[in-house]
């Protein structure tokens, strides 16, 4: 993976992939934060706690993204070292789901949702944990909800993953998924009439045709990048 993307680090365009999916978290998400919110009982429903409630959520599952990153990053390892030329397969691989995910954004096309599906029967399994840590009444009970809820299917997650599998390596895996991840937190934090007003203007049809522009010239720059590599080679 090519340590400089347009003068930004793999790490600082994958938070910038997550802010740019915020349409997609609002969807996915944004109705869990508030039904999160509104579950906390009376008692500790204070917004500072309510918000310190809703950081450990987001903590949870971003650490999550971040376990599966390195075991991913460790399964392209693994192959690399196995299997001559496998490395630049997985990094075109990469750079097509990064493809598909713009697609995705700009919903021109939602072939991700069949990939999604895939991971239903394995999130069937997963889902019910998430109800021994309810209701949610203390920081450590958000982290639990927020890490079984990182495991829930994602085509914009299996996206990224897809690059931390051409990483290669378990602990750039782990900061790549945490730094989409981090991107992901502005919209998944803001909820009621913030979050109203932020999914306006992130769902806006030209906004997302932006972002989808964006990621689709970074994917064909990897792909023009790994072309030239291979010419090399």
């Amino acid at each position: 993976m090519d340590p400089s993307i347009f003068g930004f680090s793999p790490f600082a365009a994958a938070f910038v992939f997550g802010l740019l999916g915020g349409a997609h978290c609002i969807g996915m998400c944004g109705g869990i934060m508030g039904a999160l919110t509104f579950s906390v009982p009376r008692e500790v429903s204070r917004p500072h706690r309510v918000f310190g409630l809703l950081l450990g959520f987001n903590a949870g599952r971003i650490s999550s993204y971040m376990v599966v990153g390195a075991l991913v990053g460790l399964v392209g390892a693994g192959l690399s070292h196995a299997l001559d030329g496998v490395a630049l397969v997985l990094r075109i691989v990469a750079a097509v789901m990064l493809i598909l995910m713009a697609l995705y954004i700009a919903n021109w096309w939602k072939g991700l949702v069949r990939i999604e599906s895939l991971g239903r029967y394995a999130w069937d399994i997963v889902a019910p944990i998430g109800k021994r840590f309810m209701p949610v009444v203390r920081v450590r009970q958000a982290f639990g909800l927020g890490a079984v809820w990182g495991w829930m299917p994602c085509g914009l997650i299996y996206s990224m993953l897809a690059w931390s599998l051409a990483i290669a390596e378990p602990l750039q895996g782990a900061a790549l998924m945490g730094a989409f991840g981090l991107g992901t937190l502005p919209t998944v934090l803001a909820t009621g009439m913030a979050a109203r007003r932020i999914s306006g203007w992130i769902q806006n049809p030209t906004t997302r045709t932006v972002a989808a522009l964006l990621i689709i010239s970074f994917a064909a720059w990897q792909l023009w990048h790994l072309q030239a590599m291979g010419a090399m080679h």
